[in-house]
C-alpha cells in the first residue's frame, strides 16, 4: 500500500513573519508610552530616527546584495530591531550614536550573515554593545526622569537628537549604577538621598518595566512565543538576588524585586530573550537559555562592570544556543535518546 507523500503546513514568506513583527510593535507601544511620560520625548525621537535609519540600511544591503527590496522590506523585522534599540538608548541620544547603533545592527549582525533566519545574535543587542563599549559617555548619560527634574519638550528632544552641540543635557545616574557604585551608605539611605529611587525600583523604570510585562503576556496570549524563556529567566534572576540580598547593606546587591523592576529586565524578558532566530529552540533548551541569562544578569550587574547587563548575557547565550540545542533535543519517535533503535 502506497503512503500519502505530504509535507508539513509550515508558512514561509514574509506575511507571517509581517504579522508576528507587528504584534511585537504592538505589544512595546505600553512601555513606550511610559518611558515617554517620565523621561519625556526622548525615547520616541530615539525610536523614529532608528525606524528611518533602520529601512534605509536594510535598503542599501537588500540592494547590495541584489534582493528584492519589496518583498524584505514587508516584513517589518528592520522596524522591530529600530524600535528594540530606541528603547534601549539613553533618550535624547544623539542623531549620529543612533545611526552607529542602527548600522551594526543592521549591517554587521543582521546581514552580513545572510539576513533574517541566519544571524546568530540579536540585531538590537549587538548595535548596543557596540555603542555601550565604543561610547560609554554617551551610553550612560541618563535624562532625569519626572519629579527628579524638569522634563524637556518636543522641540529640546529633536534639537537634542539632531543639532546636539547646541543642546545642554542635564543627566542623571540610574537606580543600578547608583546601587553599584555605593559602598557607604545602607540602602534605605541611598532612596531618600536620590530622588529618582521609586517605590520597588527607580521613578519611571518600575512603571516601565510593568508596561513591558504587560505587552510581554499579550504577546503569550497571541502565541507569538512560548513561556519558558522568559519565565526561566525571570524566576533565576529572583531566585540569585533572593539568594545574595542580605537585607539592605552599603554592599547590598539588591532585593529582588527591585532587580525585576528596575533596568531593562522586563523588555529584555519578553522582547530580546524571546527573539526565535539567535535563541535556543527546544523546550527544555528554552528553559536552560532563559535560565543562564538569568544568572548573568545577576552576576554582572552585582559583580561586573556594567550595571544593566541584559546586552552583555543574551549575546553571551546567543553563543551558546547551538550547544545547548544540542544537548536538548526531544527523544525522537521510535529511537532512544542516544540515537538508537526502540
Amino acid at each position: 500500500m502506497s503512503l500519502m507523500r505530504i509535507t508539513s503546513p509550515h508558512t514561509h514568506g514574509p506575511a507571517r513573519t509581517s504579522k508576528v513583527m507587528q504584534q511585537v510593535l504592538l505589544a512595546t507601544l505600553p512601555g513606550l508610552l511610559v518611558l515617554t511620560h517620565f523621561f519625556g520625548f526622548g525615547t520616541l525621537v530615539n525610536v523614529l530616527w532608528a525606524a528611518v535609519l533602520a529601512i534605509a540600511f536594510e535598503a542599501l544591503a537588500l540592494t547590495l546584495r541584489k534582493r528584492p527590496l519589496g518583498f524584505y522590506l514587508s516584513d517589518c523585522s528592520a522596524l522591530v530591531t529600530a524600535v528594540l534599540l530606541g528603547i534601549a538608548l539613553p533618550p535624547y541620544s544623539p542623531w549620529w550614536l543612533i545611526a552607529v547603533g542602527m548600522a551594526s545592527a543592521i549591517l554587521l549582525a543582521k546581514h552580513l550573515y545572510g539576513g533574517l533566519g541566519y544571524n546568530p545574535f540579536n540585531p538590537a543587542m549587538v548595535g548596543y554593545v557596540v555603542l555601550l563599549i565604543s561610547f560609554p559617555v554617551q551610553m550612560t548619560s541618563w535624562a532625569p526622569p519626572r519629579g527628579a527634574g524638569e522634563l524637556p519638550g518636543l522641540l529640546e528632544a529633536l534639537q537634542a537628537c539632531f543639532v546636539p552641540a547646541s543642546y545642554d543635557a542635564v543627566t542623571m545616574a540610574t537606580p543600578l549604577d547608583l546601587l553599584k557604585q555605593n559602598n557607604s551608605l545602607l540602602v534605605e539611605d541611598l532612596w531618600q538621598a536620590n530622588p529618582q529611587f521609586g517605590r520597588w525600583g527607580g521613578v519611571g523604570w518600575e512603571w516601565a518595566n510593568i508596561a513591558f510585562l504587560g505587552g510581554g503576556l499579550w504577546l503569550l496570549y497571541q502565541r507569538v512565543f512560548t513561556w519558558h524563556a522568559p519565565v526561566a529567566m525571570l524566576a533565576t534572576l529572583t531566585v540569585m538576588a533572593a539568594l545574595f540580598y542580605d537585607g539592605g547593606s552599603s554592599a547590598s546587591g539588591g532585593s529582588p524585586l527591585f532587580h525585576l523592576l528596575s533596568g531593562a529586565t522586563m523588555f529584555g524578558a519578553f522582547f530580546i530573550v524571546t527573539d526565535p532566530v539567535s535563541s535556543a529552540v527546544s523546550v527544555r533548551g528554552r528553559l536552560v537559555y532563559g535560565a543562564l541569562i538569568g544568572v548573568l544578569i545577576y552576576l554582572i550587574r552585582v559583580f561586573g562592570n556594567y550595571p544593566d547587563a541584559v546586552a552583555f548575557a543574551v549575546l553571551i547565550m546567543n553563543l551558546a544556543a547551538p550547544f545547548i540545542d544540542q544537548y536538548t533535543q526531544p527523544r525522537t519517535y521510535g529511537h532512544t535518546r542516544h540515537g538508537g533503535g526502540s
